[in-house]
């Protein structure tokens, strides 16, 4: 049946209701069809985006566009998110220009007011393939749309010029433009990746949208000025916004001031035409009065600070009388939740599904949907049945095969509207089934299958699970002036930048590039930059403690040489542990996968790209036959505690016990409640016994546990230290998972050496000390990173300030507004009385309680079973919190004297928060800078600097140069690492284990490995001309360095032509160096020079090439001259670079005809 709509008359409203499931998405699409344009405004902004995706699946020729909210409080210190902005700006020209069939509106956000649409109208310009283009004009128009000048082009509303290539990144647009011009005219278009700086495909024309919702060229900002002194009394000088805007700098909060920089604002309601028909989807009127009491609330709280005075509510916000007043002159419908009033004989379009859950118990776990297909097919209607991924419709195809259902596939839903089949499986994001009565189809989703909507994530949070431990390193190895570094063969100096100079003598001219090294006596050392391999950013001591070498003292090579013994001992030592490990007999687990997916739907949540990567490896490890000791680094709330679970289901469902070592009491009870309310749920099938052992538990309650795991009548055992004590008896221990083991002391490390011996370890943590970290970098220890972050997770913003009754009471006010919680961390137990004192009389009106280590047992677990269940608003409290605590409610943290605290705590502090999708905030106490130290100082800017998602594994690397790396077997924090730096040990270490293994000793002469340096005689870099960022050189220079095949420098190569345009010779040059510095180095060349008259190869002290044949080369070929003992000459003389690269390649390729085999 053609579903048909007659729309209500202008200024009449009709009520629907009665659609089950996603059903409403079926109706507006339907509705479009017949009477586009229309705008759907919602009551939330999850509403919003489900009918975004929904409605496309039944419609994708319709063009469906969400107006999203800049996701911040009325009022808020906090600007929207760049890519937010750009969404809206988006949306908001599509609508202007009528190029929008639907526009879906959460209703809060459409009671803010908006830019006139002359704004946008002015300030929009596009670009041309094949026009003419001024450069100027160009740069003008850019600064004009408040686009920012960059040097690498990652976020909208960026552009960069580089030479005759500009990128830029336009407002709206999901991917950066390359534009490469051929003197005055548009050669090409391209889009690029943003990650890598490649270009994807070219395009013909783009659309640049203004880079803010407001003007803030100088005519913006004049208006804004005389605006603000006409609204605001006093003087405006003595406000810091007024000044800052004055000055061009657009503060944090500024879109709260919009109505500032125009003579008059508009609202949605003059975007969209009069005929548009309005649908209203579920209660917006309860949305509108929640949005305006919590508006007035945060205005009359704000409103008395003179320094920032605020805009009346009204002049930013539509009023609810306003908001439904615009409304009334629009045909509208209105979709009911409940079953009221429905009109216009619209009704009974859908019913609901009856139960089709998957019982994973049964003999037939689809047997409810067999009958329901059967049912349908009998009746001659048809089912689709709808998957979430590719991934997953190809697993309920085999799921539902083994079963014997077998449905067709289809492609999208115009297939199966196509198709006469009565069953079929497709991709769709539907989030919940229902049936369509006319029709006869049903639609089943895995809502429906599973019990539970395993929500997607939005392709803005996918794409970062690819980074890999390299990238990561290498991201932490750019170097600044004044760092410390270490050069192989001379030792520690300090960077210094990079150079030019003219190495060519009085001849021509022949400019090179040079890494400028200074060492101890104010000696100077310059490095080739196509030498960066040799150099490495120095971590070990701390810099200000670490001596510089002095050039040509031998101090380096004594230094280095007992660094390489070390070396050799530990890296036999290693060997020889993991080798014993890896030869005991490890309990091989079987996995059942039709009991361990029943397990894994209680998680309820689509796992995340890292995440399901790290279950599959610690299912591969259980698996094998070797004992499984496996670190799985991921950040706070990353999902480290679900890899755990799974771990602990395949043990216990092969019979074995398991034992879960946390570092405090609190965690421990915060992992006994997840693992029974996990296991809580397979109790019917599999009864599994989960006791406690900790300071929660009393003396009698210990005994009977003790009892329970020697006779093996418990399965799962979650405690502290008391875990390992010498009466601890496991009948049948399989599985250890240790949660945070850099919290256990030196005692209960060697207490767990003995149980690592005999079983299964799985160690979780978000910071790994760098003992952990170093193994694990090394190969010596399965390493799993988790770093991508759960859906609608946020980072966490830090703020750093003195100590000021201000912050604390803002932090906290603003906090309670929203209905949250706070964490304020005082820790010292003899004053946190005085402290509750003093916060009580700056914070009346909220509730506070102490919680801390010396308190009685059950009182603490009182406190903090309260603070869960949100029965006061502020915990003071210790570190007692820094573990395991997951209080999704509690978003602002405020840890006083920050300073004193290390590294890895402030990062599992602020881990306290941010538990949800709302922003969380961490306030960082400090006295004034001049009394911090400068390790604290270091603490303090590492954790500020770093407030992205998943950023442990970064801060462990910060924690290694901070705190002085250890040595990678005991518990010491000096040794040689400090004396070579941790890099440079990390790599002599890994070169004598991978020449140990092989049977041979490590070179002692060459301990890393034979070093090659070309010389050409003609300039090889990077013009400042081609690429004009002395960071981004080195970058650039540093990976040529760390390539090891040709193919690697082919790729670098026509990265560079696509970023920067066509190589000049110095650039072909530097790469051509690298292509013979990697030929040369397998026949132990140490050393080509070649200039027009000759070409000289020198050899290491014992090359890899045949003495007595290399004699006869000399002897037959009159080229060949021997110059010295290790060295040959070819007597060319060749001016031509190019033609001097082929000789050389000439040259390699008959000495490596000579080569021993």
């Amino acid at each position: 049946m053609q579903f048909k709509f007659k729309p209500p008359k202008l200024g009449s409203i009709f009520n629907y209701s009665n659609f089950h499931g996603s059903g409403d998405a079926f109706v507006f699409a339907k509705i479009a069809q017949q009477e586009k344009p229309i705008v759907i405004i919602c009551a939330s902004a999850l509403e919003a985006q489900r009918l975004l995706g929904e409605i496309s699946f039944f419609s994708p020729s319709l063009k469906a566009h969400l107006l999203p909210d800049w996701e911040t409080l009325p009022y808020d210190n906090l600007s929207p998110h760049p890519d937010l902005i750009s969404e809206r700006l988006a949306t908001i020209y599509q609508v202007m220009s009528n190029l929008c069939d639907i526009l879906i509106v959460p209703v809060t956000t459409a009671l803010y007011r908006m830019p006139p649409r002359e704004y946008l109208a002015a300030y929009t310009f596009f670009i041309k393939r094949g026009e003419i283009f001024d450069l100027e004009l160009f740069l003008s128009q850019m600064t004009l749309a408040g686009y920012t000048h960059v040097s690498q082009v990652i976020s909208p509303g960026e552009y960069s010029v580089r030479g005759g290539l500009i990128d830029l990144f336009p407002m709206g647009s999901a991917l950066p433009y390359r534009v490469d011009r051929l003197d005055n005219e548009i050669e090409t278009i391209r889009t690029f990746d943003v990650d890598t700086q490649r270009s994807i495909y070219p395009v013909d024309e783009v659309r640049l949208l203004p880079a803010r919702e407001f003007p803030f060229n100088e005519d913006g900002r004049a208006c804004f000025r005389g605006n603000f002194r006409e609204r605001f009394e006093g003087d405006p000088s003595k406000c810091r916004i007024y000044k800052n805007i004055g000055n061009g700098i657009a503060q944090a909060g500024i879109e709260y001031y919009l109505p500032l920089f125009f003579k008059q604002t508009e609202t949605l309601f003059d975007y969209i035409p009069d005929s548009v028909l309005l649908c209203l989807h579920h209660d917006i009127n309860s949305e509108i009065e929640n949005f305006w009491s919590d508006t007035l609330s945060r205005y009359k709280l704000l409103r008395g600070d003179i320094s920032r005075p605020l805009v009346p509510p009204e002049d930013l916000f539509l009023t609810s009388e306003d908001f439904f007043k615009n409304i009334n002159s629009y045909s509208r419908i209105k979709i009911l939740l409940e079953l009221e009033k429905p009109q216009s004989g619209i009704k009974n379009i859908t019913s609901s599904l009856p139960l089709l859950q998957v019982d994973r118990r049964a003999t037939n776990p689809i047997e409810k949907l067999a009958i329901f297909v059967d049912k349908f097919k009998s009746s001659n209607r048809r089912v689709l049945l709808l998957a979430e991924s590719l991934g997953r419709r190809e697993l309920l195809y085999d799921y539902l095969k083994q079963y014997g259902l077998f449905p067709k596939i289809c492609n999208d839903y115009k297939q199966f509207i196509e198709s006469e089949e009565f069953f079929m499986l497709c991709i769709s994001p539907l989030h919940n089934g229902f049936i369509l009565n006319e029709e006869g189809h049903a639609f089943i989703t895995e809502s429906e299958l599973y019990a539970i909507h395993r929500y997607k994530r939005s392709g803005r949070n996918l794409g970062s699970s690819a980074e890999t431990v390299d990238t990561m390193l290498r991201d932490l190895s750019e170097i600044k002036i004044g760092e410390l570094v270490v050069h192989e063969q001379h030792g520690i100096g300090c960077y210094s930048g990079l150079v030019n100079i003219d190495s060519g003598g009085n001849s021509h001219v022949q400019l090179n590039e040079f890494i400028l090294l200074e060492y101890d006596g104010g000696d100077k050392l310059y490095v080739p930059v196509s030498q960066l391999h040799l150099i490495s950013r120095y971590s070990g001591a701390a810099p200000e403690s670490t001596p510089l070498h002095k050039l040509g003292s031998g101090q380096w090579d004594k230094v280095k040489s007992n660094a390489i013994k070390q070396v050799h001992d530990t890296a036999a030592e290693l060997l020889n542990l993991y080798a014993q490990r890896a030869n005991q007999a490890g309990y091989r687990f079987s996995i059942n996968q039709h009991d361990y997916e029943a397990f894994s739907e209680g998680f309820g949540f689509e796992e995340t790209p890292d995440q399901a990567l790290a279950i599959k490896a610690v299912i591969q490890d259980l698996s094998s036959d070797r004992p499984m000791d496996r670190l799985i680094c991921g950040d706070v709330g990353f999902g480290k505690t679900e890899v755990a679970l799974r771990a602990a289901f395949v043990a216990i469902s092969n019979n074995k016990q398991v034992a879960v070592l946390v570092p405090t009491t609190l965690l421990a009870e915060q992992h006994f409640q997840n693992f029974t309310d996990r296991f809580g749920l397979i109790a019917d099938q599999w009864p599994v016994i989960i006791s406690e052992m900790s300071r929660f538990r009393s003396a009698k309650d210990l005994v009977k546990v003790k009892e329970g795991l020697a006779e093996g009548k418990i399965d799962i055992v979650v405690g502290t230290h008391k875990l390992i004590q010498k009466n601890v008896r496991f009948k049948n221990l399989g599985l250890v998972i240790i949660d945070e083991e850099h919290r256990f002391g030196v005692r209960q490390k060697d207490q767990l050496k003995n149980i690592k011996s005999e079983v299964d370890i799985l160690t979780l943590t978000a910071t790994p000390i760098p003992r952990s970290l170093s193994m694990s970098l090394e190969g010596l220890r399965d390493f799993s990173i988790i770093n991508t972050a759960p859906q609608r997770r946020l980072a966490i913003k830090t703020f750093v300030n003195t100590y000021s009754n201000g912050v604390i009471r803002e932090a906290c006010l603003r906090e309670i507004k929203r209905g949250g919680q706070i964490y304020y961390l005082h820790n010292s137990v003899d004053t946190i009385q005085s402290t509750y004192n003093i916060l009580t009389r700056l914070l009346p009106e909220i509730q506070i309680e102490i919680a801390h280590g010396q308190m009685r047992e059950r009182e603490l677990e009182r406190v903090m079973r309260n603070f869960y269940r949100q029965q006061f608003d502020m915990l003071l409290c210790t570190t007692i919190i820094e573990t395991g605590l997951d209080i999704p409610s509690a978003n602002t943290i405020v840890i006083d004297r920050a300073d004193k605290f290390g590294l890895a705590q402030l990062h599992q502090l602020r881990g306290r928060v941010g538990r949800s999708h709302h922003q969380a905030y961490a306030y960082l106490l400090v006295p004034e800078e001049e009394a911090l130290n400068v390790k604290a100082k270091k603490r303090i800017d590492a954790i500020q600097e770093m407030e992205g998602l998943g950023v442990g594994y970064y801060l462990a690397m910060h924690d290694l140069e901070i705190r002085g790396a250890g040595e990678v077997l005991g518990e010491s924090q000096s040794g040689e690492i400090s004396a070579v730096g941790f890099n440079l040990y990390s790599s002599l270490l890994d070169t004598a284990i991978k020449s140990l293994k092989e049977g041979r000793e490590p070179d002692m002469q060459n301990p890393l490995g034979i070093t090659t340096e070309i010389n050409l005689h003609a300039p090889s870099l990077l013009p400042d001309s081609y690429c004009n960022d002395i960071h981004e050189r080195l970058v650039l220079y540093k990976r040529m360095a760390n390539c090891e095949t040709s193919d690697q420098l082919d790729n670098m190569y026509m990265e560079l032509v696509d970023r920067f345009g066509v190589s000049p010779d110095p650039v072909k040059t530097l790469l051509e160096c690298h292509r013979l510095r990697i030929l040369s180095k397998p026949l132990g060349i140490s050393r080509i020079d070649a200039s027009s008259e000759n070409i000289l190869v020198q050899f290491i002290a014992n090359p890899m090439v045949d003495v007595e044949k290399i004699i006869r080369l000399v002897h037959n070929n009159n080229e060949y001259k021997f110059s010295g003992p290790d060295c040959l000459r070819i007597q060319v003389q060749i001016e031509n670079i190019p033609d001097r690269v082929v000789k050389i390649n000439n040259v390699i390729k008959e000495l490596k005809g000579i080569m021993i085999n």
